[in-house]
């Protein structure tokens, strides 16, 4: 018998707001959190802007040992899962900690770790190479960090699925809890890649936006988009069975009704031209769900400003729900903070969940004119309206798509 399960918590660090209240107020505020890269000297690469986290200080989450000993993906996992426990209420000495489990993954892991330690190989020999190395490049350190941080000693898994990770890691959290596996889960995607690396390679991939304007740089299905802009955070949310998280009390903020993933099977970068995997993907989140096409009304698309990606996700919406695709709201929440990789789709969850809970979708930032195949509803206004479901979706580099579907929990129900 399939158990339900339940959101009761959420962190969040983002390019807008560390905390989810402050990056909810800055998405409703419209706020942008794209600028000129302070990470290291960008001034001879093709992308000069980021969405960088800013004022963001480890000690205030995690002593300093602790600190010195993760790099900056593990640091932003670890403080956006202490924000989530804490407004969950969830105290571990009174919980069954091998049945609390940690799913929390990255996509690249630490770029900077591998920077630093192949110029020191490089400059001065094998011997010189930090024995921390490892640990600190790995991207699996996220789940690990979290799990001792807090002492979770239940099934703990790291998923790497390019940007369809933090959608894959929560929909992953779903199963084990919906089938019995764990009772609680602390859930999500982490990343920090803005580094030469990171912007030299997606540079070379033609997938960065080359604009030196903040507010025409992240510009998803606009028709002069040019590619998205890199940005670094952390979401991270608890998942828990319905009837544990009424036995304790918590509050509880929508439901995970289902879950549904395929892969393109195409090519390594661009996503299949049809669509038809991100629509078997939303299809099968829709069908897990038992919840019918045209009861759908709002999609959080993975929408990354890219020219393959807004027309085949487009296609992709038609294909999945014929000409009720029309009616459906669709937005980008990577117009206000850019393209978060391993962590998109996690931040999008959130922002999904405070959508459904305030009642308010999102305006996609920037988005003047659209053109061609892409004539859907992709909120050039924000809209104050009930939203009873939500579909987030995720297209990961290799073929991941990823689709996970929400729902709001009346009072009564709770």
């Amino acid at each position: 018998m399939r158990r339900r399960v339940v959101v009761t918590g959420m962190g969040a660090v983002t390019p807008i707001g560390i905390g989810v209240e402050a990056f909810w107020e800055s998405i409703q505020q419209e706020r942008i959190g794209f600028g000129p890269i302070t990470r290291f000297d960008a001034s001879n690469f093709k992308c000069s802007l980021a969405a960088e986290v800013k004022d963001f200080e480890p000690e205030r989450y995690m002593d300093k040992k602790a600190a010195r000993r993760m790099e900056p993906f593990c640091q932003y996992a670890v403080a956006a899962a202490g924000e989530a426990i804490a407004d969950a209420g969830l105290v571990m000495e009174k919980e069954d900690a091998w049945r609390v489990g940690c799913f929390v993954g990255s996509g690249v892991g630490s770029m900077q770790a591998m920077e630093r330690e192949c110029a020191r190989l490089a400059d001065r020999g094998p011997s010189r190479v930090s024995p921390l190395f490892v640990p600190l490049m790995i991207s699996n350190m996220a789940a690990g960090n979290v799990s001792i941080a807090y002492g979770l000693k239940g099934k703990s898994l790291s998923v790497t699925t390019a940007c369809a990770t933090g959608t894959n890691a929560i929909g992953e959290a779903f199963r084990a809890i919906q089938y019995g596996e764990l009772d609680v889960c602390v859930a999500g995607g982490t990343e920090a890649a803005v580094c030469p690396t990171g912007i030299a390679g997606f540079g070379a991939l033609n997938a960065l936006s080359d604009s030196t304007d903040p507010n025409r740089c992240s510009i998803p299905f606009d028709k002069d988009r040019n590619g998205f802009i890199m940005g670094e955070g952390a979401g991270i949310v608890i998942l828990e069975e319905l009837a544990h998280a009424r036995a304790r009390d918590a509050h509880i903020y929508g439901e995970v009704l289902g879950y549904g993933c395929a892969s393109d099977a195409y090519h390594i970068t661009s996503p299949a031209e049809d669509g038809a995997g991100a629509a078997r993907a939303m299809r099968n989140a829709l069908e897990d769900g038992g919840i019918e096409p045209e009861a759908l009304g709002y999609i959080n698309a993975h929408g990354t400003a890219t020219q393959l990606n807004d027309l085949f996700e487009t296609r992709a919406i038609k294909l999945a729900f014929g000409a009720h695709a029309k009616h459906l709201r669709v937005n980008s929440t990577k117009s206000m903070i850019g393209h978060l990789l391993g962590a998109a789709g996690a931040v999008e969850f959130i922002t999904c969940i405070k959508e459904m809970q305030q009642g308010f979708l999102h305006r996609t930032v920037g988005l003047k004119e659209t053109e061609g195949e892409m004539d859907l509803d992709y909120c050039q206004e924000s809209h104050v309206e009930q939203v009873p479901y939500a579909l987030s979706n995720s297209l990961g580099f290799g073929g991941h798509n990823a689709s996970i579907l929400l729902g709001k929990m009346c009072a009564k129900e709770r």
